[in-house]
């Protein structure tokens, strides 16, 4: 008697190479995939600030209020960006001196810019002698040295496929023409680009 089915060997050989040949047929599917649809961060960059408040007088309490004006690019062809949970504050000498405030979701279409202008601070933040006196010491040079932090989660969408969140931190260290006293916009020395890390 002849058995016309496939020896277990031959079996085994086939359903092998099958699961090679399927997962190295998905590997470049998904390889190409990400070649096209790959995302590229988002690019900010500080191109205004004014300042409305910034008191010192109050030993280790400071109080300001701030507006920044960002833009921020999408420089995918292909890809939007969806931002939720954006939140912003200022520091100074690598201390918080604002309250962190809420900014409201953002999408952002493929090949975009967008402007926000978030106005930051009220009420009083506890912050150390340095920060304070550095503030007053900078003020009096004319030339005040900020970071602003923006921080929360992003996904990438492309067509119907989105990706998983993110968190995004961005940092833009500005340095802002400032004397004390002085009220409203300042000038920007030089237009920085933000350190952007997801």
């Amino acid at each position: 008697m002849t058995n016309k089915g496939m020896a277990p060997n031959d079996m085994r050989r086939f359903v092998y190479t099958f699961i090679v040949i399927f997962l190295l047929l998905a590997g470049v599917t998904a390889l190409i995939v990400w070649l096209v649809y790959r995302p590229h961060k988002p690019h900010f960059t500080v191109v205004g600030a004014a300042i409305y408040d910034l008191n010192t007088t109050t030993p280790t309490m400071i109080s300001t209020t701030m507006q920044f004006t960002v833009v921020t690019r999408n420089p995918n062809k292909r890809v939007s960006i969806y931002y939720d949970h954006l939140s912003a504050y200022v520091s100074y000498r690598n201390q918080q001196i604002t309250p962190a405030v809420m900014l409201p979701p953002l999408y952002q279409e493929t090949k975009t810019t967008v402007a926000l202008s978030p106005i930051i601070g009220g009420g009083f933040v506890p912050v150390s002698m340095e920060v304070c006196n550095g503030l007053v010491m900078d003020q009096a040079y004319g030339v005040v040295g900020l970071r602003l932090v923006l921080m929360g989660r992003l996904k990438y969408k492309a067509g119907a496929i989105k990706t998983k969140r993110y968190g995004v931190f961005v940092k833009c260290d500005v340095m802002v023409g400032l004397k004390k006293g002085f009220v409203g916009q300042v000038p920007l020395l030089g237009s920085p680009d933000c350190n952007v890390d997801i």
